[in-house]
């Protein structure tokens, strides 16, 4: 056990953690030349595509210092804050982190939570400043934010260049002088923690595992403490590029364990394998159950396909346990299901991998947040969508939840950043300079504000430079109405939205010219209209195609014609009162897009 180093790698988006995953792997000799490419542990086409890291990747190093033989288990996790799910489940399976910190941008938002994080569990932290190759970093300035933040000396901060390979060795030795090896006893009852799950299809679910205590062979007759399901071990190994099978794991190992499981309801992330035998005490404190912040409809666009939906979206969830959802029913679209994100990116991908990994065609509704909703009785009801809401007859109060969003910039952006908080109903707490052209402003805003396009304003204003990461804190009263398109009189669910009063009609409006161009024409006029309960706020016309019946009347009096586009009309009016409106997928995806 002492030869065990179990760590991860923690950062902002784009500091470059997978680029040194990749030196370190080729300082191991653990992935061959020939097998070598970019960004090797992410191994998802949508990774490579998007340049970013979406799933911790686990995978063991053997490395030689002094004459010994280590181990080291590393876990590559993601940056962006909708995937920082992935960082705390890594987290909770290491003993130390290398904290990588962008010598030409400094240290942003995601940084400090994540290394928060890292702190709370007690891990031992070696601060590592990359890209120092480039023409614009800012070493000393960078160190000055470094030391600030974890308190450390300026000679402990490793300079390093992932592209080039500058520092990877420091970093190596630093790994093994002081990130402490595992505790545990090896010949205490098995406990072992396990952080991720995949599907096979041939060999079943495969889960992944920190051992805390104990020892496991092949062959153990092995117990799931949550679900108590009893499975035997059929294959236990390590995590190298390729799973390789071992006899035995003992305590400070991370592995991998095929015990034939076919039911993805029986593996849950944070549970505790135990022998069956001689079973542990009490299970390992798991991970925090995680929080959506964002929740939209899932629907099958072919309504037999409903049972593969589920399936589909069962096997992602063993992958991505941030993910939950349950079935829901619309009346425009039929039976899907309502799921919960992390926020919009992550709704995204997961849209992606759908399409991708199992060929599922999906609509996806507005997303939203789910409100509290009081009623008169004195009741108090959670509200997922819209069309959960209680009749305004029966509303005391509304409550929203509020977050505690932190954005850090540049200086120059300020004034603009200020500006689009305070659209978005935000209220500023805090201003704080880090440095003299670094400032880290503090707001209390509502969580339904920045579900939409909060981040993408955000990054455009300040040219990419300002980093955003938020909380949930607590929920408050509202002034929030439920907004309702009508297509020819008919209330269309999926585009319903609960929305702030003041920003109502400036929204219904948008919404209904929005529609307006991508509804095809039909025979007959469709009027789009906007709707607050009874009242009608805006209101848009699709005109009808019109057929040429007069163009076989030449000459002769005006009444021919007159007779026959009286009759035409007579046919429109009929058509009207019988005709429905085919609504385009592009319609739902536009209301995310409407600036």
């Amino acid at each position: 056990m002492d030869n065990i180093r179990n760590f991860c790698i923690i950062a902002h988006i784009d500091h470059g953690k997978s680029t040194l995953a990749d030196r370190l792997l080729e300082m191991t000799s653990t992935v061959d030349a020939r097998d070598f490419q970019n960004q090797v542990l992410d191994d998802m086409d949508l990774e490579r595509e998007r340049g970013i890291t979406i799933k911790s990747h686990a995978i063991q190093m053997s490395y030689q210092h002094e004459g010994r033989n280590y181990y080291l288990n590393l876990i590559d996790t993601p940056g962006h804050v909708d995937f920082s799910y992935e960082v705390s489940r890594s987290i909770a399976a290491c003993e130390g982190a290398l904290l990588v910190v962008d010598a030409t941008q400094g240290i942003q938002a995601q940084t400090i939570s994540n290394l928060y994080m890292a702190i709370e569990h007690g891990l031992e932290i070696i601060p590592v400043m990359n890209k120092m190759d480039s023409a614009s970093a800012m070493p000393e300035e960078v160190k000055d934010q470094i030391v600030d933040l974890i308190g450390c000396r300026r000679e402990d901060i490793i300079e390093a260049s992932a592209r080039t390979g500058m520092g990877v060795e420091r970093i190596m030795e630093e790994i093994i002088m002081k990130i402490p090896a595992p505790k545990g006893d090896p010949d205490a009852p098995l406990q072992a923690l396990i952080f991720d799950s995949v599907f096979n299809s041939f060999r079943g679910i495969i889960a992944y595992f920190k051992i805390a205590n104990g020892t496991v062979r092949t062959h153990d007759l092995v117990k799931f403490v949550n679900t108590g399901s009893e499975y035997d071990a059929d294959e236990i190994g390590v995590l190298k590029i390729k799973r390789e099978p071992r006899d035995v794991l003992s305590a400070g190992d991370v592995g991998y364990i095929i015990s034939g499981i076919k039911v993805s309801a029986e593996v849950k992330v944070g549970d505790t394998i135990t022998h069956v035998a001689r079973p542990c005490d009490k299970a390992i404190s798991g991970f925090a159950d995680v929080k959506p912040m964002v929740f939209a409809g899932i629907y099958p666009v072919d309504a037999d396909d409903y049972e593969d939906l589920r399936a589909s979206i069962e096997r992602l969830q063993l992958n991505d346990a941030s993910l939950t959802f349950v079935p829901e029913s619309s009346a425009a679209l039929g039976f899907g299901f309502r799921c919960g994100f992390l926020g919009l990116l992550h709704m995204e991908i997961i849209q992606e991998r759908l399409d991708r990994e199992f060929d599922m065609d999906v609509i996806t509704t507005v997303p939203n947040v789910s409100y509290r909703v009081l009623t008169t009785k004195g009741e108090v009801i959670d509200v997922h969508n819209p069309s959960g809401m209680p009749p305004s007859t029966t509303i005391e109060e509304i409550e929203e939840p509020y977050i505690y969003a932190q954005v850090i910039s540049k200086s120059e952006y300020l004034g603009s950043i200020l500006k689009l908080c305070i659209d978005k109903r935000g209220t500023m707490k805090n201003q704080v300079y880090l440095t003299s052209d670094r400032v880290e402003v503090t707001f209390d805003m509502p969580l339904s504000e920045i579900v939409f396009d909060f981040y993408d304003k955000l990054k455009s204003i300040s040219k990419g430079y300002a980093s955003f990461d938020y909380h949930i804190t607590d929920y408050k009263k509202a002034d929030l109405v439920r907004l309702d398109i009508l297509l020819n009189g008919e209330m269309v669910d999926a585009l319903s939205t609960l929305i702030y009063r003041g920003h109502a009609y400036d929204f219904g409006r948008r919404m209904c010219e929005k529609l307006r161009e991508l509804i095809p024409r039909q025979q007959f006029d469709i009027a789009i209209q906007a709707a607050i309960g009874a009242k009608i706020i805006a209101r848009e016309t699709v005109k009808a195609v019109r057929k040429d019946v007069t163009a076989k009347c030449y000459g002769g009096d005006i009444t021919r014609k007159r007779k026959l586009l009286e009759k035409q009309k007579k046919g429109k009016k009929r058509m009207r009162q019988i005709g429905n409106v085919e609504v385009p997928q592009q319609a739902f995806l536009a209301v995310l897009k409407l600036d």
